[in-house]
């Protein structure tokens, strides 16, 4: 087969009954190597005709800071690393709501609340977080919860108060996992992700690229999501935190990075690949690019611990591209 027929075979076996599967993913790391723009063209076609010109947009916001058991190497918040981050509790229901009304108001129709630590362990925040649900919802805006790894009842009542997304990182491969956390495991992020599902909560799980991992280890997570049938998959490109294990981690490349959005929608031709954290820093002028390379969703708005992007220079950015806002 002549190599001009390369990217259009791999998206010809993405769309197959079985799609990319682990024996096609040597020749699909060397063509996204060999033919990376051909490659783009491929993975932003199979983004277009699942999602056509509209583009989820997400927010969040810190509802909970710092001193978090774990020790994941990225982690601003870990207790385990000294990173002068922000320490608080759980933030009053008024404020959280308040920003989700914020970016309800700048066209974003999902928004998240994030919590530090392993878990949620008291009644009283389970309650609160609860309310904050049911207060995001009647904005209008679809409510997401990143809060650790939470039992099936705790699942269960967020589900009745409304949530409709649990967000929750396998972070990396399995094969990789060891070096980023010691202080819990892959299989228990998986078991966490399978509780929500059983709750009936839409999954939204992905990883954060460029902690040291090879290309291979990236097409292992993107096979992992896929198996756990995920909705929405993150992508967030490290930015190494002084403090951390991670700090001095060389960044990857903007057409690595682009590389990695393609693999990912290449493996998984019918999910939502959302870029999230490091995009602008990570991808510097070819940021835009994460559409025609597959992308087709952005967190938008500030970070965890960091500066995001603007809303209004992200709406911009989108109508520039001949895209739109998903609103439902």
């Amino acid at each position: 087969m002549k190599e001009l027929d390369i990217p259009v075979r791999y998206m010809e076996t993405a769309l197959s009954t079985e799609g990319i599967t682990v024996y096609d993913v040597p020749g699909l790391i060397s063509a996204l190597g060999d033919d990376p723009w051909g490659m783009f063209a491929a993975a932003g076609r199979l983004r277009d005709r699942r999602f056509g010109n509209r583009v989820d947009a997400c927010s969040i916001i810190n509802a909970k800071s710092g001193n978090c058991s774990e020790d994941c190497a990225y982690c601003a918040q870990s207790a385990h690393h000294d990173t002068g981050a922000e320490v608080y509790p759980l933030l009053p229901e008024d404020r959280i709501a308040g920003a989700a009304q914020r970016a309800f108001d700048h066209g974003v129709r999902r928004f998240c609340i994030v919590t530090s630590g392993k878990a949620i362990y008291t009644d009283s925040e389970m309650t609160s977080i609860a309310r904050c649900v049911e207060l995001i919802r009647d904005i209008g805006i679809m409510p997401c919860a990143t809060l650790g790894s939470l039992d099936k009842n705790q699942m269960r009542t967020l589900r009745d108060a409304g949530l409709n997304r649990f967000h929750h990182n396998i972070e990396t491969s399995r094969s990789f996992f060891p070096k980023v956390c010691t202080t819990h495991d892959y299989d228990e992020r998986v078991e966490t992700l399978e509780l929500a599902r059983e709750a009936g909560l839409s999954l939204c799980s992905g990883g954060i690229i460029g902690m040291g991992e090879t290309m291979a280890d990236r097409a292992e997570m993107a096979l992992a999501l896929k198996d756990l049938k995920v909705d929405s998959v993150p992508l967030n490109f490290l930015m190494p935190i002084p403090g951390t294990p991670l700090a001095d981690a060389p960044p990857i490349s903007p057409l690595d990075a682009l590389r990695t959005i393609a693999l990912f929608r290449l493996i998984l031709p019918e999910t939502e690949i959302r870029v999230c954290g490091g995009r602008v820093k990570g991808l510097g002028e070819l940021h835009p690019l994460i559409f025609m390379s597959g992308a087709n969703g952005v967190l938008t708005g500030d970070y965890l611990t960091t500066t995001g992007r603007d809303y209004c220079r992200d709406l911009n950015m989108l109508s520039a591209l001949g895209l739109e806002v998903a609103y439902d």
